[in-house]
């Protein structure tokens, strides 16, 4: 939100456009950090794979289905990554946005990037716990953007920036 409050529009062309000499991610990072963890939690992915952890057997609840149900499922998860990704890329890094190369090629390099911050962070750290989960979204996770928004708004009113 603070970022669509800095630009003052939610076209993502728009957005991008207005990181063409900076990207947003170094004066938003708290907001890239917050984003991305709600992007880790939302896509299912470690440490918040919980559907996967319920029965702690092969992979949980996919166990039940079998090929195309299960495909179907998969590519879902996977498709919700490159989603949140593109986002993260629109909203933070800048778009397409890079120099003299194709636009097309900066594009699809930024969003490969943090699919394989995904995949990295998936490797490296270990599953929540249910209750960890809750205590990280709605103690840490929502008062923080709350407060973070605020103050983004104070700074942006303050400084004439809207």
């Amino acid at each position: 939100m603070s970022i669509i409050v800095c630009v003052g529009s939610l076209n993502f062309t728009t957005i991008i456009q207005f990181q063409y000499n900076n990207i947003f991610l170094f004066a938003f990072w708290p907001g890239f950090l917050m984003f991305f963890i709600a992007a880790l939690a939302e896509t299912n992915r470690v440490p918040f794979d919980l559907p996967e952890a319920e029965s702690e057997l092969v992979s949980g609840y996919n166990v039940e289905y079998a090929a195309t149900t299960f495909v179907l499922f998969f590519l879902a998860e996977y498709s919700n990554i490159l989603i949140m990704s593109t986002l993260i890329s629109i909203f933070f890094f800048g778009g397409w946005f890079f120099f003299f190369l194709p636009f097309w090629f900066v594009f699809s390099f930024k969003v490969v990037f943090i699919v394989f911050l995904f995949i990295l962070i998936r490797a490296t750290l270990p599953r929540y716990r249910y209750d960890h989960l809750m205590n990280v979204g709605w103690k840490i996770l929502l008062p923080l953007s709350l407060i973070y928004f605020l103050f983004m708004c104070v700074y942006f009113f303050i400084f004439n920036i809207i």
